[in-house]
């Protein structure tokens, strides 16, 4: 008899395989799942960033940065929490580098993203907000996708329970990562007894925030970051009940595991944040070569900005210069009549009585002087023209 016999029927199973060998190259389920949870990140930041006036592909030169900076700061959050595995006592400070392994740290992972993505966004002159707030379903999307990967690795599971979704998880081989031991027979061994799928209680909770950022956001609409925030909250308070359920080694502060104390102080930072910060959703039109839009575009397409039958345009397939800053009627109407608004009045094109010199129509009727007249006219739509408005549709 083996320990595969002590388990109930009515359970959860657990793959006995977490790697596969195509030749001399392992495939890593653990990876394919972070890869899958990217690309679906991705899409929906894509096309979050394309309804706030984005230019098609951003999401691609965001990743460039926000990805490889994520997984940097996934693997130092882990290694700072758990040094003793490579610097304490029969540790390897080399296998810090071996992230293949595994031990990669959610918290480090949106930070360093965090970090990359801010970086993106000023070369590409985004605010920082737009790009946060359209992230910000995407991300529990991945995270959802990618504790599947901990399926396959049988890890990040809880206690022991007799529920009907109890999980079985195999004994893992420490001499060949990522394959279950086997017995004489060649089954591979369960450990007795079911536990608590905790992997899968955070995927579910991770599927609900993200309906939770749609459907808060679509009613709010949502902007300076505080869809971000929202993520952040729902996403914390989920893991500060699941974490307090996990039974695998971590290091703990007064007997609590670390990762319950910083999920609770994230809470409070998003949610003091949210609570503060106001002001309405920043749309962004699109400056120079890609300043305009689809000449009838569907109200709410995503893609409002790529004219696919003039693709072969040289200036139409270059990158915005930067973008403008609008407000959501402004962003309608510039989608509705290609005319970008008129920047903001400032002091030098005011009059004494604070009514800006842009609004003001000519005065009909005889002039003692023509010419100072005509060059008046002439100056006005010039700067009428430069703001990329006509002086007809001013008050458009």
């Amino acid at each position: 008899m083996t320990l595969a016999s002590l388990s109930p029927q009515a359970a959860l199973p657990s793959p006995s395989t977490a790697v596969w060998q195509l030749g001399p190259v392992p495939i890593r389920a653990y990876a394919l799942c972070i890869i899958a949870g990217i690309v679906l990140a991705c899409w929906v930041t894509e096309r979050r960033l394309r309804q706030r006036g984005v230019a098609p592909g951003a999401v691609l030169d965001i990743a460039v940065w926000a990805v490889p900076a994520g997984i940097i700061g996934a693997r130092i959050y882990h290694v700072i929490t758990s040094p003793e595995k490579y610097f304490g006592a029969g540790g390897d400070p080399m296998k810090a580098f071996a992230i293949w392994e595994g031990g990669l740290g959610i918290w480090g992972a949106v930070a360093g993203g965090a970090v990359g993505a801010w970086i993106a966004a000023r070369q590409l002159g985004i605010p920082f907000g737009v790009v946060a707030d359209a992230l910000a379903p995407g991300l529990p999307l991945a995270q959802a996708v990618g504790r599947l990967g901990n399926w396959f690795n049988n890890e990040l599971f809880g206690g022991r329970t007799t529920l009907p979704w109890g999980l079985e998880i195999h004994r893992m081989d420490p001499d060949n990562p990522g394959h279950a031991l086997r017995d004489d027979a060649g089954q591979p061994i369960l450990e007795p007894g079911l536990y608590h799928p905790t992997f899968l209680y955070e995927l579910l909770w991770n599927l609900g925030v993200v309906a939770l950022v749609l459907i808060v956001d679509r009613r709010l609409k949502l902007g300076r970051g505080r869809a971000f925030a929202l993520y952040v909250m729902g996403y914390t308070v989920g893991r500060f009940w699941i974490e307090l359920m996990r039974t695998d080694e971590a290091n703990q502060i007064l007997g609590v595991r670390l990762n319950v104390w910083t999920a609770a102080l994230v809470f409070l930072g998003a949610l003091i944040y949210f609570v503060r910060v106001r002001g309405p959703r920043d749309y962004l039109i699109p400056l120079g070569p890609a300043a305009t839009p689809t000449p009838t575009p569907p109200p709410t397409s995503d893609l409002s900005q790529v004219d696919l039958s003039e693709r072969e345009t040289p200036s139409r397939a270059a990158a915005p210069e930067g973008y403008r800053v609008v407000s959501e009627e402004q962003y309608a109407a510039w989608q509705d009549s290609g005319v970008v608004p008129p920047e903001p009045a400032t002091d030098e094109d005011s009059r004494p009585g604070g009514e800006p010199l842009g609004d003001v129509a000519p005065v009909d009727g005889p002039s003692t002087d023509d010419e100072p007249a005509d060059d008046s006219s002439a100056s006005r739509a010039d700067r009428a023209d430069a703001a990329g408005a006509r002086p007809a549709d001013r008050d458009s």
